[in-house]
């Protein structure tokens, strides 16, 4: 997604036969880069798409029957990459709490330097008519890194799904505040999540082992 724009490469040569899944690979990476410049699914076409790879636009077609089909494809293989990040960011943690955190920033974070892929993943008309049933997951592993926090004595005992679903409204609320007004002066996310941390789960993140020391 931070490859520079597939406009700047050498025009691509025919793939090989059998290497289909390389074009669609392609056509899907540049879908990518194109959504996020244009924050809107709308203003996207198959077309523009093949320009920017340099193939034939029936190349294209092949793959995907329409805009809404590519549009798809590319926000679930985004969604598999962010969940990647997330899983990642929570395995660098050992504290159930600061597992939710990181897994938190890891999701502002990625709105903040894809507000493009932001808007047309959560804020599109094409969620009101499609089926983004991946999105899902995220969901699951919310409320997981939830209930691991109330198993771990870390937060209160609670409904875990009711949680996790007031905690992530609450961010989705912070980060598109930030995506659709840039220009107003937000306090750092951080802080915003360890509030909604406390205030919606009931949890704190872990002092720092030199805190803990010093206590005792």
């Amino acid at each position: 997604m931070d490859a520079k724009s597939p406009s700047k490469r050498q025009p691509r040569g025919r793939n090989p036969r059998g290497q289909g899944e390389r074009l669609r690979e392609e056509v899907i990476a540049a879908t990518l880069l194109m959504l996020d410049d244009l924050g809107d699914d709308q203003a996207l076409s198959l077309r523009a798409v093949a320009r920017e790879i340099h193939v034939a636009a029936t190349s294209v077609y092949l793959h995907f029957p329409d805009r809404d089909a590519l549009v798809l494809a590319a926000l679930e293989r985004c969604h598999q990459d962010l969940m990647l990040a997330v899983q990642q960011a929570e395995f660098e943690q050992d504290d159930p709490v600061a597992r939710l955190r990181a897994r938190t920033l890891v999701l502002g974070t990625w709105a903040h330097d894809h507000p493009g892929l932001y808007k047309v993943l959560h804020e599109s008309t094409l969620n009101q008519r499609a089926d983004m049933r991946f999105k899902e997951e995220l969901g699951r592993t919310t409320t997981a890194a939830v209930q691991r926090c109330m198993d771990a004595g870390r937060a209160p005992a609670d409904d875990a799904a009711t949680v996790a679903l007031d905690l992530r409204a609450a961010v989705h609320g912070a980060v598109s505040m930030r995506v659709n007004q840039p220009d107003q002066t937000w306090p750092p996310l951080e802080d915003q999540v360890d509030r909604f941390l406390r205030k919606l789960v009931g949890a704190s993140p872990a002092p720092a082992p030199e805190e803990v020391t010093a206590e005792e």
